[in-house]
Parts: C-alpha cells; structure tokens; sequence
C-alpha cells in the first residue's frame, strides 16, 4: 500500500505546485494521474520515487521493490555501441540480485526475442520503450511506475505496451502507477484514476470520469469498453 498524505510541493520560492495530495493505492491497483502538462503529475512521481523532498506531508510505502520507466526513450546513449541483450545484462550485472527474472524471459514478454541482438541506436523509439519496460521487470517489481509509457511511439507499440500492462496488473496483481495523456488507455486500463488540476488532486473510478469529460467536453473516449 502507498499512502500519501497532506504533501505539498513547491519549487524553490515559487508558489506551491502541489496542495494537499491526498491519496492511498492499495496493493493490486492500476492508477492513472491525469493532468494538463505544467499540473505537477511528473512531480508527484518523483515525489513517490523519493528523487525529490516535499515542502510538508507524509508520503508512506510497503512497497519493497519500485521500478520506474521514464518519459523519454532518448534517455538511452543510442551512439554507444550495445546491444539490447547486453543492455539488459549490464543492467541486471550492476544491481546483483539474484532474484532477477530471466533476460529471455522478459524480452520474450516485450516481444523483443528478434531485436536482442540489434544495436540500441538501431530500435525505433517503440522499441526502445519496451527495452526500458524490459529493464524494469528484471527486477521484479511490486510496484511499477512510468511516465506516459506512449509518448512519441508508434500505434503497434502503444497497444502492446498498454496489453502487456493491463496483463501483468490483471493476471500477475502488479501495483502500476502510470502518468498519462492517453485517455482512452486510462479510462480502459485503470482501475481508479487520479486527476490533478490546480494543484489539487481528485481520485474516481474510471466510468465517473468518462462521466467528468463528457461534461466538461474534455475528449470523446465515450466508446471506451469498460
């Protein structure tokens, strides 16, 4: 379970970005923060991740072992000469811990058995969100974070991203928490969505959103199969 209670957050001598989040994500749960860019849902993640300190609040985990996928696939050297497989060695080498799942194992589950031998600078950027997604379940989690896992990647990629992680939250009861742009993969996939606007936050299930956008005419995600 991870409470989080009364945070605030502010950024140097600015005003506060983040007032009074308040919300617990019980084990076994998806969660989509929602939120117009600059609203402080990448804020928040980090705050969770414990990269950056809040002004005042309480943020309380049970979760042992947190992976984290970021925004941006670009965030891999793709000049350096390395291949996926070795990528996911080196990555798996460096932590030492042996209960690592097996490097087939999980480019088998990313579709990526055919690529494991293609230099990282020769994926496209689809391909190189699943490799991040691949280091990620190395490890385990009990916990997975990303960042709009479908920013700037291909149709193909998004859908088998998006089936891959309602497969491991629905068959294998992994806790993910996932920032989004993507309505329709929230509306679909979450079971609870937090959306942030004004720096406050406002936790619903997924039906009662599609009920907010309809009313505030935020997107047609109204044949969305819940």
């Amino acid at each position: 379970m991870l409470k989080i209670e009364h945070l605030y957050f502010s950024y140097s001598n600015k005003p506060n970005l983040l007032n009074d989040i308040n919300f617990t994500l019980q084990t076994g749960e998806y969660v989509s923060i929602l939120g117009v860019n600059g609203s402080g849902k990448s804020t928040l993640i980090r705050l969770i991740l414990g990269l950056i300190i809040p002004t005042s609040g309480i943020i309380n985990s049970d979760f042992k072992n947190i992976a984290y996928v970021p925004q941006r696939f670009n965030q891999l050297n793709t000049h350096f000469p390395i291949t996926v497989r070795e990528v996911l060695y080196c990555y798996k080498a460096v932590k030492k811990k042996r209960n690592y799942k097996n490097i087939s194992q999980v480019l088998k589950l990313l579709n990526l058995e055919n690529e494991q031998e293609t230099l990282i600078g020769q994926l496209s950027g689809g391909q190189c969100q699943k490799l991040f997604i691949a280091r990620a379940l190395l490890g385990n989690p009990d916990l997975l974070i990303l960042d709009e896992p479908s920013n700037g990647i291909d149709s193909i990629s998004r859908t088998e991203i998006y089936n891959l992680l309602a497969e491991l939250n629905n068959k294998q009861k992994m806790t993910i928490i996932c920032v989004e742009h993507n309505l329709r993969a929230a509306v679909k996939n979450s079971t609870i969505i937090y959306h942030i606007e004004k720096g406050r936050g406002h936790l619903c299930l997924p039906k009662q959103y599609i009920k907010e956008n309809i009313k505030n005419n935020l997107g047609d995600i109204t044949d969305v199969d819940l």
